[in-house]
């Protein structure tokens, strides 16, 4: 059964109109936060945004992050860069959006009066991965039961305004935008790298 999820999951960029149930959120999400997370710490929240005024807030500020780009780009490559951060706004078709956040573990870093960046960032990083597990989760979990998901880190581009939008605590990062919804069509399956291309066994 899992690997059956895992080999038809697709990234939904089209959506239908009708709307995600609440219950039916919690329930995967409720199953998707069984997740591991270092020292069990589960550094994760999830904001839950449905078409509306914010979620058309937040669309604007990707567009602008995304024309502020353009105009940073040389002029050779600009035409590639506009054609790829079409994308990034993609989410505001969705019917819902999540919004996960994280905090870094502060575990090390308030024992740690040196101020490491390298325990700061490990500790970054370790709450991003407990998180990311949780989104591999609920994609799977959203697949089984008919939904469709992306997960979205090109808005990110616009994560200082997003996080305003959205009200995240100070200290929290915004890890990804998650559209949600009823698929509208299925794009067919992509190629991937062959295993032993990506594996290396060290002796």
């Amino acid at each position: 059964m899992i690997e059956a999820l895992i080999r038809e999951r697709r990234s939904i960029r089209s959506f239908e109109e009708r709307p995600v149930d609440h219950a039916l959120l919690l329930e995967l999400l409720e199953l998707a936060t069984q997740a591991p997370s270092a020292s069990n710490k589960q550094p994760w929240r999830f904001f839950v945004v449905e078409r509306g005024p914010r979620l058309e807030r937040m669309r604007q500020a990707v567009a602008e992050a995304r024309a502020a780009l353009l105009q940073r780009i040389p002029e050779s490559s600009r035409e590639a860069v506009e054609a790829y951060g079409t994308y990034f706004t993609r989410f505001a078709e969705a019917p819902m959006v999540l919004a996960p956040i994280c905090r870094p573990l502060q575990i090390l870093s308030q024992l740690d009066p040196s101020g490491s960046p390298e325990i700061a960032r490990m500790e970054d990083t370790s709450a991003t991965i407990g998180t990311a597990l949780v989104l591999q989760n609920l994609q799977l979990l959203a697949h089984a039961r008919g939904l469709g998901t992306s997960l979205m880190t090109g808005p990110l581009l616009a994560e200082p305004a997003l996080k305003e939008i959205l009200e995240v605590p100070r200290g929290w990062n915004l890890v990804a935008l998650v559209p949600i919804g009823y698929p509208r069509e299925v794009p067919p399956p992509t190629g991937r790298k062959a295993v032993d291309h990506v594996v290396r066994f060290l002796p």
